[in-house]
């Protein structure tokens, strides 16, 4: 379904175009790429979730010796499939309105407004359609961070899903929307490159028309002696995540509050409950996890999708033999 869904999401907007796998390819490479990330992540959600400030260390080393360093991967067919969700719906979605943006201006590159807006949209969207396998990945990653009692202890993603919708109802799949959407509008705004799948070859033309790249490759330029190649479109990159990172925390502090919660709370509920008892330096729990998982993330997805987009193309070119008829 997911796969369907992707497919239509890279073919909708230009049916007269050859069949692009952008949606699913991209997808599928970020549902591999967070197998090699997945320990942070699920570093970071348990720090969110926790009343206290350990840090990143600590908090891993911590339960890697309780439960063992395979518990580490606990909670990565949530993981998986909320990238086949989130990211081919924030992939395909971003693909159908930049094209139509596109179609409307006559064939001319969109501007980094449109370019933004696109990714804002496409992003909030993909966050609506995201947010179940998002409450799915919160619980079984934040689970062992909790007493024993009020452990959820979903066994894998899809029976997580079923449970959910049988012991709480359909309605917890909203929790955190809110939150989620503004996280997902944020991450796509920051860094999200136009037309993703040429990032590497053509960077300097697609990234650059993020506002965070822009301008933090603008200042690199003028107050350096660097020139504008590879190197200065990387320590760019190393700033627009950076900014990503810390502009979506809070939200993402939040949703993941809201979501591993045994009953429902508000987003303001949350926000007053931390704020009273942690102060406000608890919006920021889980940055450094999120920080560092950010590049590799990316920079496999983008790897993984290339190769993927080789054979794509490459079992698109191999000919077809002929049957013998009788």
């Amino acid at each position: 379904m997911f796969v369907s869904f992707a497919t239509w999401c890279s073919q909708a907007s230009s049916p007269e175009e050859p069949s692009n796998p952008s949606g699913s390819g991209d997808g599928a490479a970020a549902s591999m790429a967070v197998c090699f990330t997945h320990p942070l992540d699920l570093t970071k959600y348990r720090m969110q979730v926790l009343h206290t400030r350990a840090p990143m260390l600590s908090t891993l080393y911590r339960f890697a010796v309780r439960d063992g360093i395979p518990s580490l991967w606990s909670g990565l067919s949530a993981s998986v499939l909320r990238q086949s969700t989130y990211s081919t719906a924030r992939f395909g979605l971003y693909t159908i309105l930049s094209r139509q943006m596109q179609k409307r201006s006559g064939g001319a590159k969109p501007s980094t407004t449109s370019t933004i807006a696109c990714a804002g949209v496409a992003g909030g969207l993909a966050g609506v359609v995201g947010n179940p396998t998002e409450v799915v990945l919160v619980r079984m990653c934040a689970d062992a961070a909790k007493p024993p009692a009020e452990r959820f202890l979903y066994s894998d993603a899809v029976t997580a899903l079923v449970r959910i919708a049988r012991e709480e109802g359909v309605k917890v799949f909203g929790r955190g929307l809110s939150a989620n959407i503004v996280r997902s509008v944020l991450m796509s705004e920051l860094s999200t490159p136009d037309n993703a799948r040429k990032l590497f070859a053509d960077l300097e033309q697609d990234v650059s028309q993020i506002a965070p790249y822009a301008a933090a490759k603008k200042t690199i330029l003028t107050r350096t002696r660097l020139k504008d190649d590879i190197g200065t479109h990387a320590l760019a990159s190393l700033f627009a995540g950076t900014a990503a990172t810390t502009a979506c925390a809070p939200a993402d502090v939040l949703k993941s509050r809201i979501q591993s919660a045994t009953k429902g709370s508000t987003v303001l509920q949350v926000a007053r409950d931390g704020l009273r008892q942690e102060g406000p330096m608890f919006l920021m729990k889980g940055w450094t996890p999120a920080w560092l998982r950010l590049t590799p993330h990316t920079v496999l997805t983008f790897v993984i999708m290339e190769k993927l987009s080789e054979l794509v193309s490459m079992t698109a070119a191999t000919p077809v033999p002929a049957r013998a008829t009788a």
